[in-house]
């Protein structure tokens, strides 16, 4: 046996194997601040579920350290190199296998980005519904990993949900087809469902098998405006609590709205103290009319429906300019590259979403500490977005802290750590305290189980113990 460098590129075909330090620099983390990244020995770009086996054989003979990255959006530090490991990037195998519009079903491979996959079955009157904020750039197997969210959960459910078949590599190199094609198929343990949300700690994901809606009818949408914080939050209970199923229910702050208005003039209202977006794809408007009227007796100042599916887009457009508008504040705020976010995760109870805003507003002012909330207020997973300067360590540990009493916030009120980022380094800890220690055996036997020499993204979801 050789060097782990020598067995690899004996192993692959010419090319697959990098190791310029430039290009392990550039793959070695993902887009998560407050997360440390190690040294990797490569970065291997497999183009078949062949090869991926053929690298995880060569790293388990050798003990080495195996990463998976998709396209490296997430921003929990799963996808973070660890010292010595092969990073092993999937965006190679990003090849749509089939679509069959009879069974309502597609199979494509992990490096196929979430845009593409929408665009190629709205083609056959089908739609993917699983949106998460980066699906122009994320790929389906970096969202099967996390269980990715996004703005339509709130009727559509996270990626999970439209998962039914997986081809995995396990951590000897053996090959795993788990799940179904079928409509109904309840065989066996639910071994598909161990693997999404296991953030590459448990097999390497290489080929998916997804279901299918039909495209809904077209979508309408209306954004009502709040002066206090409060009567958005009794929108929201008052939508939920009547029934109404929006295929849309986003909440932004004030922070966001003067950011997405500096960032790109809409004509937003500034001094608000939070906005909602709301929509339907039910096609005739009378869902809209209802959840408008509960927008309007909780105290709206202002309310605009839009009266086509192009305003309805433009408004949703809006919603989607939130990141890159706070990344643009957080330019301003710290010039010279030193600006950062660190983007928050928690899902709470529905009726509680009143209450983390508020709760993260105090945290926020007596850290000294610019925060913006944006999220999915209708399945009450909201994201806190915390500015720091990157090159200021006392602003790097104020973001902790605020991070931090965030994370305890959210748990106290009923909540969870992550509602669709997922875990990775950022939340490990927290996530011990969420599940316990009963839970957190139990994932460590699991771990154990299908990963006895730990070599899958180490560290990441669940502490060696």
């Amino acid at each position: 046996m050789g060097s782990p460098i020598d067995d690899l590129l004996a192993a692959l075909p010419a090319g697959r194997v990098l190791t310029d330090p430039d290009v392990l620099t550039a793959h070695a983390r993902d887009e998560a601040d407050l997360c440390d990244a190690g040294t990797p020995l490569a970065v291997v770009r497999p183009r078949s579920t062949a090869e991926v086996a053929a690298a995880v054989r060569v790293a388990a003979a050798h003990r080495v350290p195996v990463v998976p990255q998709g396209a490296r959006t997430g921003l929990t530090g799963a996808a973070n190199a660890v010292d010595g490991a092969f990073l092993v990037s999937l965006a190679g195998l990003n090849r749509i296998l089939e679509i069959d519009p009879g069974e309502r079903i597609a199979v494509v491979q992990p490096g196929v980005v979430n845009a593409e996959l929408r665009r190629a079955v709205a083609k056959e009157g089908l739609a993917y519904p699983p949106d998460p904020g980066s699906w122009e750039s994320s790929t389906i197997g970096g969202n099967v990993s996390t269980d990715a969210g996004g703005m339509c959960c709130v009727k559509y459910g996270v990626t999970g949900e439209y998962v039914l078949g997986l081809e995995v590599v396990l951590a000897d190199g053996e090959i795993l087809r788990c799940g179904r094609r079928t409509v109904k198929g309840v065989a066996g343990y639910d071994l598909t469902g161990l693997f999404v949300g296991a953030e590459g700690t448990l097999g390497i994901i290489t080929e998916i098998t997804v279901r299918l809606r039909p495209a809904p009818a077209e979508a309408r949408a209306l954004v009502a405006v709040y002066p206090a914080m409060t009567a958005a939050g009794q929108a929201v209970s008052a939508i939920v609590a009547a029934g109404h199923v929006p295929s849309m229910l986003e909440l932004l702050d004030r922070t966001h709205l003067r950011a997405i208005e500096a960032y790109r003039p809409m004509g937003l209202d500034t001094g608000a103290a939070a906005m909602l977006l709301a929509a339907t794809d039910t096609g005739d408007g009378t869902d809209l009319a209802a959840i408008a009227e509960c927008c309007r007796a909780a105290g709206a100042s202002e309310l605009y429906v839009a009266g086509d599916a192009a305003e309805a887009e433009a408004l949703t457009a809006a919603r989607r300019l939130a990141h890159p508008a706070m990344e643009h504040l957080a330019a301003q705020a710290f010039p010279g590259g030193r600006g950062g976010l660190v983007v928050d995760d928690v899902a709470v109870p529905r009726s509680r979403v009143a209450d983390l805003v508020a709760g993260v507003e105090e945290i926020a002012a007596r850290h000294g500490v610019l925060v913006g909330v944006v999220g999915h207020a209708g399945d009450g997973n909201l994201h806190p977005v915390i500015v720091v300067d990157r090159a200021d360590e006392s602003s790097m540990d104020s973001g902790r802290q605020v991070f931090d009493e965030i994370m305890r916030l959210g748990l106290a009120l009923g909540g969870t750590c992550t509602g669709e980022h997922g875990v990775g380094l950022l939340k490990r800890d927290w996530l011990a305290r969420e599940i316990g220690p009963v839970g957190t055996k139990v994932h460590r036997a699991l771990k154990r189980a299908l990963d006895p020499d730990g070599i899958f993204n180490p560290g990441k979801v669940i502490a060696p113990g």
